[in-house]
């Protein structure tokens, strides 16, 4: 793989990390106001399907929708959403920033070595014992320190590892990136709209229009459609482990803005984890490593 082609993988993660950091705020956001996790994921689906709808009709022959996608958009669409938003609902962003991004470098190793027969390089073990030390300390400051449900806890580690089975078979299946975004995005509203208009409950009246803009536009927009492709295309060139790997600057990035902007304090503990997991996540990244794969993987 060539230097450029390398830089334009790394390029695609950094603008990912970027909309994923602002996720957490805005999901956590959108937790504190009237609105249900049902509605945010409505809203996160019902945007995207606005958009994306009008481009499957137009590239309609190109696209197979088989079980895989179906299976795709369990894990990392409709089923990801219903969890993470509800985790939000219960717990804060510092737990958020621990469990679902901090955790991501770890649960997508784990199953890249079970699905994909990858296993980590001694350089990417190193960076993730850095990351594991990081997340001690970002978790001894936020369970410690902050306002959390260990319930909303489960729910975030729960759709950490619903993403990280949806990165690997992403990978595994060899779909592109283009065809995940549009796929997952409009069979997820498929699944999801009609439940959640016939049987859930609905609380979108009592929010205000701007709360209701802002969860649309970026759950919807940016995390959906933007961020996927950004992500999808990272995996394809960089691989899923380190793409996982990378995806662990997240709770610096987010641990740190939530500081002023949701009123979270900035701890030495907390200081001392975004620093550790910003180190590991760079150590675990860099290209001086090998990767062994199991004979039979046929990746």
């Amino acid at each position: 793989m060539d230097n450029q082609h390398l830089r334009r993988g790394y390029f695609y993660a950094a603008l990912t990390v970027a909309v994923w950091s602002g996720f957490i705020l805005v999901s956590r956001l959108g937790g504190k106001s009237p609105l249900t996790a049902w509605d945010v994921t409505a809203l996160r689906f019902g945007t995207a399907a606005l958009i994306l709808l009008p481009v499957w009709l137009w590239r309609r022959p190109r696209l197979n929708f088989s079980w895989r996608m179906v299976i795709l958009a369990v894990t990392g669409g409709c089923g990801y959403g219903v969890l993470v938003y509800a985790g939000f609902k219960l717990t804060s962003a510092a737990h958020g920033a621990v469990l679902l991004p901090g955790m991501l470098p770890f649960l997508v190793a784990l199953m890249a070595w079970l699905v994909l027969g990858e296993r980590p390089s001694p350089q990417r073990w190193l960076g993730l014992v850095g990351i594991a030390a990081g997340i001690a300390c970002l978790a001894t400051d936020s369970f410690g320190s902050s306002v959390g449900d260990w319930r909303g806890d489960l729910l975030i580690l729960a759709s950490s590892l619903s993403w990280a089975i949806y990165t690997v078979l992403v990978r595994r299946w060899q779909v592109a990136p283009w065809d995940a975004t549009l796929g997952v995005g409009l069979v997820s509203a498929a699944l999801y709209l009609p439940v959640y208009v016939l049987w859930l409950p609905h609380n979108l009246a009592a929010a205000s229009l701007s709360t209701i803009a802002l969860q649309a536009a970026y759950q919807g927009v940016l995390a959906v459609i933007v961020a996927m492709m950004f992500f999808m295309r990272a995996v394809a060139i960089l691989g899923p482990t380190k793409v996982g790997t990378l995806m662990a600057l997240i709770p610096a990035i987010a641990g740190t803005a939530a500081a002023p902007l949701l009123g979270e304090p900035l701890s030495p503990w907390l200081m001392a984890g975004l620093v550790l997991v910003s180190l590991g996540a760079w150590v675990g990244s860099q290209t001086r490593f090998f990767v062994r794969r199991n004979a039979v993987c046929p990746t």
